[in-house]
């Protein structure tokens, strides 16, 4: 089950369109990012107008997306042409890891059903904090800029370089807990494998923030 798991974050790309970004300095709002459910990957999603700092810079790879999809995963597998048992086999082994970097024109509730989307709310200050995780999870080049590894398989795909190993105890679903916890969630990452932990984590998440009486905007 563990390796189905680890293929499953390995193997999720994404068919949609690319993302501008326009960083601004102004005070902000709580934000609301995105938890999405794809069987047994989750990605995160947020809005082009809410990343800040360096990660904005990302923008211009994705012109006229509205939200951009952020996904871990094992790069010998995510990239492999032909999968075989081999790179299955592997998936379990410490290895580079890719993000997957999606532009979403329209919400994500649109594109994969208000089901498999759980909408979170953060602070400004939270919010910078996730910012810098995403960030952070990119490996720069030499000079300290992050270029495009390759374009991925479709339209507004495009694989990055993680400065994270993908592992059989450090999934797609591992970093999304890790990512939520560095943005100031009550979120747990540690023996986070499966899509399961982070979903109902995300979900208990936000029935608290419903009962604070803080609703994630769209």
């Amino acid at each position: 089950m563990l390796i189905l798991c680890l293929v499953a974050c390995s193997a999720a790309p994404v068919e949609t369109a690319s993302a501008p970004t326009t960083p601004t300095d102004a005070p902000q709002p709580p934000a609301t990012i995105y938890v999405l459910r794809r069987g047994w990957h989750t990605d995160l999603v947020l809005s082009v107008d809410e990343l800040r700092g360096p990660v904005a810079t990302l923008g211009p790879a994705f012109p006229g997306a509205r939200y951009l999809i952020f996904g871990f995963g094992d790069r010998q597998y995510m990239l492999a042409t032909h999968r075989n048992l081999g790179h299955l086999l592997l998936a379990p082994l410490p290895g580079a890891g890719i993000l997957l970097i999606t532009g979403l024109r329209d919400a994500p509730a649109e594109v994969y059903g208000a089901e498999h989307v759980q909408a979170l709310s953060l602070g400004p200050a939270q919010l910078a904090a996730l910012d810098a995780f995403l960030w952070q999870s990119l490996e720069p080049d030499g000079d300290g800029t992050v270029h495009p590894y390759m374009q991925g398989n479709y339209a507004g795909n495009v694989y990055y370089s993680s400065s994270k190993t993908y592992d059989g105890l450090y999934t797609c679903n591992t970093w999304t807990a890790e990512a939520l916890k560095s943005g100031g969630l009550p979120v747990r990452s540690a023996g986070v494998l499966f899509a399961g932990q982070v979903w109902d984590q995300a979900q208990a998440v936000s029935r608290r923030s419903e009962a604070e009486g803080a609703t994630p905007r769209d």
